[in-house]
């Protein structure tokens, strides 16, 4: 493999290359295929070339697009806003081209890689996501288009929602494409890592979601958020227990605690979910999940490195996970008294610690591979810096889905009576509020704040109250908007 001389390596370039991976913008492609694979040297991934002036504006532009544009132009269509439609096109208009640059830039080289191949699969949803836009723009209910009307809204809602997901795991494709990590023997390793570190992070958003907007579709659902978080852990505790050690072979490395550790989850899951319902069949809080992602990060605090700095990440990461689990207990046991929210429903400040721990956590869990800290080390780059910078990319997309769940729940509230005016003579006068971003004045109405919630079949449920415009394109001129 190739490697760039830690000699002339600067430790500020260090960084940037080894956590893009890591970051949430690290959409790095490689499509040239064969042009100037003669400078690849033979049983090396990438050449020795720094990454040129194009391939870093296909870079931004895809970050721009795919991280920013698209996800913001997912959220304006649920809610139904006339600026969903404007910003998608934007984000389409940034991307076809950034994509075509992927295939034009000189410097670095690269072999064949999983980044190219999956490239086209990510612009065709694009394709079909435009396909479904533009049939949905003109509103043809009658006859046959009526029954394909209501394929092409269910299509458009799921391909749009599953676009952020998908794109993630192409710039995580990215970032291990550019510096021609996880080949041959550290494939395993990587996968772990990307996937376990994705998980958390996923974990912090559903979270984030729950708390914000998710508490009327979770009272609907008649079970507790712990039933379904130790649901989820049971079921990857099993898949752990059966996958971290090659059955019939001698046992190895860390096989032992990484199997452990699956049993200790799918046990401690089917706690969780027993202990999730009173007896009455009410849905109960309890402490198990927090308690897992504790125990979790005292293993992983501990677990065995190659590299002194390895260790000191890792011991990072542990501690990290294990505040986020004891912040989950405190939240749900002392700060919520076993209560689904706080009783105005209004979030409470300790409440975001676990989610943005886990945030971290998953950065941190994704920036500790072999290779990536043989990079730091020969840099010279401390355990501190480095833990500083991927805790500053966890504040950024911490940052990023508080703010869409924002634009989502100050645009999703139904139209009620103003009350700014008209007060009665014995209350005292309140100043007129702004208007919202949409032009829409906001209600400070608790029924109708509890009542916001993000479900992706919200795509869906308006459309069938009537045949006149299901769609979210033929929506956009609605007095929500």
């Amino acid at each position: 493999m190739a490697r760039i001389i830690p000699s002339s390596l600067r430790p500020s370039l260090a960084i940037s290359l080894a956590v893009i991976i890591s970051a949430k913008g690290n959409g790095v492609v490689a499509h040239g295929g064969d042009h100037e694979m003669s400078k690849i040297v033979t049983g090396e991934w990438i050449s020795d070339d720094p990454i040129d002036a194009i391939l870093w504006i296909h870079i931004l532009l895809m970050m721009l697009s795919f991280g920013i544009i698209f996800p913001t132009g997912m959220v304006l269509g649920i809610v139904r806003n006339r600026w969903h439609v404007p910003l998608q096109v934007l984000g389409t208009f940034i991307a076809v081209p950034a994509y075509f640059l992927g295939h034009l830039h000189k410097g670095r080289a690269f072999s064949h890689n999983v980044h190219a191949s999956f490239a086209n699969w990510l612009m065709l949803m694009l394709i079909v996501q435009i396909v479904f836009g533009i049939y949905l723009k003109f509103h043809i209910t009658k006859g046959f288009h009526g029954k394909i009307r209501k394929v092409a809204v269910y299509g458009h809602g799921i391909v749009g929602k599953a676009m952020p997901v998908v794109a993630w795991v192409q710039m995580l494709f990215g970032g291990i494409t550019a510096l021609g990590f996880c080949r041959d023997d550290h494939l395993g390793q990587c996968l772990a890592h990307f996937i376990m570190g994705s998980a958390f992070i996923g974990y912090g958003i559903i979270l984030t979601l729950m708390m914000l907007v998710g508490q009327a579709w979770l009272k609907r659902s008649g079970r507790s958020q712990e039933f379904f978080d130790s649901a989820l852990i049971a079921a990857w505790g099993c898949v752990n227990t059966f996958t971290e050690h090659r059955w019939g072979g001698a046992w190895v490395a860390n096989d032992i605690q990484h199997t452990t550790m699956g049993v200790i989850w799918w046990c401690a899951g089917l706690t969780g979910v027993w202990l999730s319902r009173k007896r009455d069949g009410a849905p109960k809080r309890n402490f198990v999940p927090g308690f897992v992602i504790l125990l979790t990060g005292w293993a992983m605090s501990g677990h065995p490195q190659h590299l002194p700095l390895s260790t000191m990440v890792h011991v990072v990461f542990g501690y990290t996970l294990m505040a986020a689990g004891l912040a989950r207990i405190i939240e749900v046991a002392f700060v919520l008294r076993d209560r689904a929210t706080t009783e105005d429903g209004e979030a409470n400040s300790f409440q975001y610690i676990a989610p943005f721990l886990l945030y971290a956590s998953g950065f941190l869990f994704m920036g500790a591979t072999e290779e990536q800290m043989q990079l730091i080390s020969d840099a010279g780059i401390t355990h501190v810096s480095y833990v500083l910078v991927l805790y500053s990319f966890a504040f950024l997309i911490f940052l990023f889905t508080n703010m869409l769940l924002h634009l989502y729940a100050i645009n999703s509230s139904p139209p009620v009576p103003p009350k700014d005016i008209d007060s009665p003579n014995d209350a005292p006068a309140r100043a007129p509020r702004l208007p919202r971003i949409n032009g829409h004045n906001p209600s400070d109405s608790r029924q109708i704040r509890d009542a916001e919630e993000f479900e992706l079949e919200g795509l869906m449920s308006e459309d069938d109250a009537g045949p006149e415009s299901p769609s979210t394109l033929g929506r956009n001129n609605e007095t929500r908007v």
